[in-house]
């Protein structure tokens, strides 16, 4: 039967439900059939909601991206993200590495969603890129606390998310098949690369 009280917030709710049931690939192969067929409604039925299958991903991808933004901005309010704030620590960079993996690993269709460039000259996508421009912003807090100049914080922001995101696509998508702990091997990584950030220098 169709779902009674559909709407916009009820639209993105089930497409977010569809992504999370597609795993790795959920973000990429969300449609409009499957949200539908969650829904109970033919799918003409959802253009009275949503602008079509981009206007969806969109608003399927602003939750996701804010969902990443606000456990970066709790790890923020934690340990004090700043190289000015006296709480700034160590613990800054790896708490948002963690928190950057444990959404991946909860959410992996989320966590596709968050990533890549189709938003950036996407004129409809103001939200989506004020949501990823404050991600941006408590790494480059993180990695500034760690005493990282700022004529390099965007490189020490690259160079994070690159390693991370790396790390995270090998693990679910497998890549990791020998016994070895695994989250050791991510505590290694994060080590290696706060260890790292505190050594730059401007040359």
């Amino acid at each position: 039967m169709p779902r009674a009280g559909l709407d916009r917030s009820a639209v993105v709710t089930i497409a977010l439900a569809v992504v999370d049931d597609g795993g790795p690939t959920g973000f990429a192969d969300l449609t409009l059939a499957a949200v539908a067929a969650r829904a109970g409604v033919a799918v003409p039925s959802l253009y009275k909601h949503v602008a079509g299958l981009p206007a969806l991903r969109r608003e399927v991808a602003l939750v996701c991206v804010e969902q990443l933004r606000d456990a970066l901005a709790a790890v923020d309010a934690e340990h004090g993200a700043d190289e000015h704030d006296e709480r700034a620590d160590d613990g800054t960079l790896r708490a948002m590495a963690h928190a950057v993996r444990d959404l991946a690993r909860r959410s992996p269709g989320r966590y596709q969603a968050v990533q890549g460039s189709l938003w950036v000259h996407d004129p409809d996508a103001d939200a989506v890129r004020a949501a990823g421009a404050a991600v941006v912003e408590h790494l480059a807090a993180a990695v500034a606390a760690l005493g990282v100049p700022p004529e390099r914080r965007i490189d020490a922001v690259r160079a994070v998310r690159a390693a991370v995101h790396g790390f995270v696509v090998l693990e679910l998508d497998g890549g990791f098949g020998m016994p070895d702990d695994v989250d050791e091997s991510f505590d290694f990584l994060v080590e290696g690369l706060v260890g790292g950030l505190r050594r730059v220098v401007v040359t």
